[in-house]
């Protein structure tokens, strides 16, 4: 039987399968709809879009640095079990070689892209996955860079993508894992916005320890504080988490210039799930 693009589209809607595995499955049953859906029920291939309602703040941040280049992704899933999952970062890794390798303009262009090693347009890889893993899982965010770059990921749960004007392999991982642990979000105060830098100003204000203070005295102390504040949010001016009696820019000088970082926390932003060691195990059991 001729199997069309409206009966694939059809059993996919209703199954939420990836788009091969509906067509295999119309094939397998010689067109019959009712069939096929069987046919995919009984590969765990028919629930995935049921599962995309659920919430997905666990997962992995992954790396790839290439010569000439480097990116970093965050991929979600349900639980922390399935995170630790080899098949599950298996493909958290090649995503990021992917990002790395094709330079996508977005996520939406990225998962509408076909991936050279398995010939299988991404977003339907995804779908492949959690039919066969068992829980929701999304590809969040990336970050790519041009040039010499460095990345450090600890534990899968913090990544850092750096970089810099020139390679150096032993400073960048360095400049990475403080980063990693100190958590700066600006590389100088060049890239401080006014609005962050009045908003302080005006907490630092507003303290009741300031208030019965003189005028001047008070924006004196504010003045103080802030650039104390500020400090600490640059890379530059922060001291080196393995030497605190060197600052970043102390370490770096004649060395290198640190162009861009990105620091990703795992599911920072994400709603959480409230669930218990034990309710997971048995919600696994139970599948």
């Amino acid at each position: 039987m001729n199997i069309t693009a409206q009966m694939v589209k059809e059993l996919r809607d209703k199954t939420g399968a990836g788009m091969m595995d509906a067509k295999k499955a119309l094939v397998e049953a010689d067109g019959n709809m009712e069939k096929a859906s069987e046919i995919l029920r009984q590969k765990g291939m028919a629930s995935a879009d049921k599962k995309m309602g659920r919430i997905a703040a666990e997962g992995l941040v992954a790396a790839s640095v290439k010569a000439d280049c480097g990116a970093m992704v965050e991929v979600n899933c349900e639980t922390d079990f399935v995170a630790k999952n080899e098949e599950f970062k298996e493909l958290t890794q090649n995503l990021a070689e992917f990002v790395a390798e094709s330079n996508p303009a977005d996520v939406d262009a990225l998962l509408s892209s076909t991936c050279p090693k398995c010939g299988k347009v991404i977003s339907e890889l995804i779908k492949e996955k959690i039919a066969s893993i068992g829980e929701k899982i999304t590809f969040r965010r990336f970050v790519r860079y041009e040039g010499a770059t460095a990345s450090y990921i600890h534990n899968g749960k913090i990544g850092v993508l750096l970089n810099a004007d020139k390679k150096d392999d032993e400073l960048m991982n360095d400049i990475c894992l403080h980063i990693a642990s100190c958590a700066p979000e600006f590389i100088s105060r060049n890239e401080i916005p006014q609005s962050v830098i009045d908003h302080e100003t005006e907490i630092e204000m507003g303290k009741e320890d300031l208030q019965k203070k003189p005028e001047a005295i008070r924006a004196k102390i504010v003045e103080g504080r802030i650039n104390k504040l500020m400090a600490g949010r640059c890379l530059l001016e922060q001291p080196f988490v393995k030497n605190p009696d060197v600052t970043i820019s102390q370490l770096i000088e004649g060395k290198l210039t640190v162009k861009s970082f990105t620091r990703y926390q795992l599911g920072e932003g994400l709603e959480k799930r409230n669930e218990n060691f034990a309710d997971e195990v048995m919600n696994q059991v139970k599948g």
